[in-house]
């Protein structure tokens, strides 16, 4: 609430108010509703009390009872200098309560009796663009919200996305690596067993002279066996 506390003009409520401003200016504000209370109690009529009250009550946050409490000094505020700080302040209170139709129209009638007011100004473009936004379903600050929560959770969801993605090449990278090692090894195994196929050149020099023994020997049989032969004709024929 921009506007300080009202000073007192009706005798049988002055000295509850004013006991209530003083509560009111130490920041007391449940006290200062108290006494505030008291005064309306004599006279609920009374624009300074019902203006003070529902700026204690503002302080407290409660808004529904500060709007009630302006609203019943609604019609007579306005014959006196302070009603465009109750319309401004009947604004707040509306905003508070996201009632934006009913803060356009009081910061409209603050700004009608107090033009130069740049603080109802922008409060007043403020409560339009919601009351715009809302009248055309955007919703206002519960729009945007839904938009950011909606990108959160599209980037949530890309995050998931690339974390499967990095997880499935790695894993593919394993397969292809494993693939590999076992492709060498299949190609050691084959030139193992090729290997233990060869024979060695010392090898094959034994075998040789093995097989050449084997051939002399077996010349040498039949070397004998043919002497042998020619010496049996030559005994059976006798020159």
């Amino acid at each position: 609430m921009a506007a300080a506390a009202l000073d007192v003009s009706a005798q049988a409520d002055r000295r509850d108010v004013r006991s209530g401003n003083r509560k009111f200016r130490k920041g007391n504000w449940k006290e200062a509703e108290i006494e505030y209370r008291k005064a309306l109690v004599k006279d609920s009529t009374s624009i300074a009390a019902n203006y003070n009250l529902a700026g204690a009550l503002y302080r407290q946050e409660n808004f529904s009872e500060a709007g009630k409490a302006l609203d019943t000094v609604s019609k007579t505020v306005v014959l006196t200098p302070h009603a465009p700080s109750a319309f401004y302040n009947r604004g707040n209170v509306a905003c508070q309560e996201k009632d934006w139709q009913t803060a356009v129209d009081s910061y409209k009638k603050s700004l009608l009796l107090n033009p130069g007011d740049l603080e109802a100004k922008e409060n007043y473009a403020y409560a339009k663009m919601m009351l715009d936004n809302q009248k055309g379903g955007g919703g206002g600050n519960d729009n945007q919200q839904n938009q950011q929560d909606q990108q959160n959770q599209q980037d949530q969801n890309q995050d998931q996305q690339d974390q499967n993605q990095n997880q499935q090449d790695q894993q593919n990278q394993q397969d292809q690596n494993q693939n590999q090692q076992d492709q060498d090894q299949d190609r050691q195994d084959n030139q193992d067993n090729q290997d233990q196929g060869k024979i060695s050149p010392q090898q094959a020099q034994q075998m040789l002279r093995a097989i050449q023994a084997r051939e002399k020997n077996t010349q040498d049989k039949v070397n004998r066996e043919k002497a042998e032969a020619l010496k049996s004709r030559q005994k059976e024929k006798n020159w």
